[in-house]
């Protein structure tokens, strides 16, 4: 069992890098500015929440094709990166906007900052779990 968690707690946390570091902190605060106020209004058909997330994942799956195309950008395992784009763009970037949304819609700051800092407890749990007791990362 500890197996199968560890590994799925490694594949989140292994991707850190500044590339990775940037995207999200610059991706998540511009795209969500970018958020209609009425939360109502559709694009595309799509509710406009969904439709931004999407095509946040796409940008971002794009720019990292590019980075990987230019050298600037690696990825340890086969499965993840140009023969499986659709796994950068479901799993890596569209979980994020989708939540980043969701928080930035909640109307009350300190509902904000507890789920804000719930998110960033269990990464720390994680990082102290997984690599400094483990010594996975």
């Amino acid at each position: 069992m500890w197996g199968a968690l560890g590994q799925t707690a490694l594949l989140i946390l292994i991707g850190l890098n500044i590339e990775i570091c940037f995207m999200f902190a610059i991706a998540g605060i511009t795209f969500s500015k970018m958020l209609p106020a009425d939360r109502r209004l559709r694009i595309l058909g799509l509710p406009n929440r969904l439709a931004i997330a999407i095509g946040g994942s796409i940008f971002c799956m794009i720019v990292e094709l590019l980075l990987n195309a230019a050298g600037a950008l690696t990825w340890d395992y086969a499965w993840w990166g140009v023969r499986a784009p659709w796994l950068i763009f479901l799993i890596g970037y569209l979980p994020f906007f989708l939540v980043a949304f969701w928080v930035y819609d909640i109307p009350c700051v300190t509902h904000k900052a507890r789920i804000t800092g719930g998110i960033l407890a269990f990464d720390a749990v994680c990082l102290a779990l997984f690599g400094a007791l483990l010594g996975w990362i």
